[in-house]
């Protein structure tokens, strides 16, 4: 813990953890993806888009970055995967 600096948000240990689900589905490229920030619906939706690396990423530092993205099936179930919780603040709505 606290081992690298923290993010712009004085954040520590946003990286590395598990790679995350996200609730896109799959698309080899980003044509006709959302632009609004919306969760992209459609296209290869047994597979859905993973980020980021994981704790054991260390031989590959390139998976570090939340641009890293790659596919598994929505059944799939690793201790590499996770998911991040978020809640919007009182002050976003």
């Amino acid at each position: 813990v606290k081992q690298k600096d923290p993010n712009g948000l004085g954040l520590y240990d946003m990286s590395g953890n598990v790679f995350e689900w996200t609730q896109d589905c799959w698309n080899s490229n980003y044509d006709n993806a959302p632009t609004n920030g919306s969760a992209w619906l459609s296209g290869n939706c047994k597979e859905r888009v993973l980020r980021g690396g994981s704790w054991n990423s260390f031989t590959s530092p390139g998976y570090m970055r939340s641009v890293y993205r790659f596919k598994h099936f929505t059944d799939s179930h690793f201790k590499v995967f996770g998911f991040r919780l978020a809640h919007g603040s009182s002050a976003a709505n």
